[in-house]
């Protein structure tokens, strides 16, 4: 991001937080900072682990710096993943040892595999993170995913959408448009090229390349293909439920952290028995009524029951919502025993909320579970000048990981379309 906004002429309002989100259940509570010593000292005998971890992330950081051309497209790919790999030997050997490997896996290796805490402790954070739990999760994808609260977490002023403000911003300075509103209803094309996109309001854009942000079904949707969002046999994907609310400031003057993770110490996670929950600083005025905070608390959810509950009848699936906002606020005051009576307002949204302001299908939101390095979508698509951006190509959810997945489709735009290419 860093770079980004260099390269833009941006300056990101954002101030890194001391502590990136504190995870909570039933008997305990632990500080996620740029430090591990909280959670050594809560898990001593995983300090091995850590360790371990820590050198994993500092070679896959300096492997992946400049982008990661994964999964390789074109055979230059392959020559700059060789070149990179053989400069960072041998670390880049020991990457390999873990390649294909779980965290579950690895977990056990360090005797870790029954410790029960520590395990529900993991699950939580890789869910967030890579969309599954040790058991399925890759080695690698997990080694970054873990080391997110140590290389930084940061607050931006006004929110995530100061961000979409600036870039949009940039692109109207460098003669572009942003057009909000439209909904794009169809991707026409004559054999493998794209011709340009329709949207509902009538409107025809022709385009030499086409960049879209959705997943691979949302895009076969568009496009009239056959190519569905996850293969048979790959962890469903998620979505998530959420509620949004305006809460007195006093619910979070005993917190140490602007964003906080709870979690029932038994059952699968998701669904209500984990929640995320971030909260607006008191200092920014602009996200809330004074005296108030911003706050969001969202659950993994799968979307199929949801989708099933609205076919059955529209009290069927207002039943389900209000089931689960009553099972997120019992798990939320649970912890912070006065945000039920200091919220204000209150607005829950479900996997057909996601689909209905996304354009998702059936809702899926963050990203792909990070199961295999070697079965991860490109932005190559069937057609010669469409690709894909966002959280469902490698490497994945974030804004880093966007924007570092993004950079990449440049570079195949620019080497395809460019001055040298038509």
């Amino acid at each position: 991001m860093d770079v980004l906004g260099r390269e833009l002429g941006l300056v990101w309002p954002a101030r890194r937080e001391p502590v990136a989100w504190q995870y909570r259940t039933a008997g305990f509570s632990v500080d996620l900072t740029s430090s591990r010593r909280e959670i050594i000292s809560r898990f001593p005998d995983s300090a091995a682990f850590w360790k371990e971890q820590s050198v994993l992330a500092k070679l896959l950081w300096r492997l992946s710096s400049g982008g990661l051309p994964w999964p390789v497209a074109v055979p230059r790919d392959l020559v700059l993943i060789v070149r990179k790999g053989l400069a960072g030997f041998p670390g880049t050997a020991r990457l390999l040892q873990f390649a294909s490997r779980t965290v579950h896996a690895w977990l056990a290796d360090h005797g870790l595999g029954s410790d029960a805490d520590f395990v529900r402790f993991i699950d939580s954070q890789l869910l967030i993170s890579a969309q599954t739990v040790s058991r399925h999760a890759n080695a690698l994808s997990a080694a970054i995913a873990l080391d997110l609260p140590v290389s930084g977490a940061w607050q931006v002023a006004g929110g995530i959408g100061t961000v979409s403000e600036l870039l949009s911003q940039s692109i109207r300075r460098s003669g572009g448009s942003v057009l909000c509103g439209r909904e794009v209803i169809r991707i026409n094309s004559i054999r493998r090229d794209v011709l340009g996109v329709e949207t509902s309001a009538g409107e025809a854009f022709a385009a030499d390349v086409v960049l879209a942000n959705m997943t691979p079904c949302s895009l076969a949707v568009l496009t009239c293909a056959d190519a569905p969002a996850f293969r048979e046999g790959d962890p469903p994907g998620w979505s998530a439920f959420m509620l949004y609310l305006c809460m007195e400031s006093g619910a979070f003057e005993r917190t140490t952290a602007h964003h906080l993770q709870i979690v029932e110490p038994e059952g699968p996670l998701g669904e209500g028995r984990s929640i995320f929950v971030s909260a607006s600083p008191a200092d920014d005025a602009g996200r809330a009524p004074e005296g108030c905070r911003a706050v969001t608390v969202s659950t993994h959810t799968r979307p199929a029951p949801w989708f099933e509950a609205r076919e059955k009848g529209r009290d069927v699936y207002l039943e389900r919502k209000e089931l689960y906002t009553r099972k997120v606020l019992g798990l939320l005051s649970a912890h912070l025993p006065d945000a039920e009576r200091e919220a204000r307002f209150l607005k829950a949204a479900t996997p057909l909320t996601w689909q209905r302001y996304t354009g998702r299908f059936h809702g899926y939101v963050g990203g792909y579970p990070q199961t295999s390095l070697f079965d991860v979508r490109g932005p190559v698509t069937a057609f010669r000048n469409l690709f894909l951006v966002g959280d469902s190509v490698f490497p994945g959810q974030s804004l880093p990981g966007v924007v570092t997945g993004a950079r990449r489709v440049v570079e195949l735009v620019l080497r395809q379309f460019g001055k040298n290419g038509g």
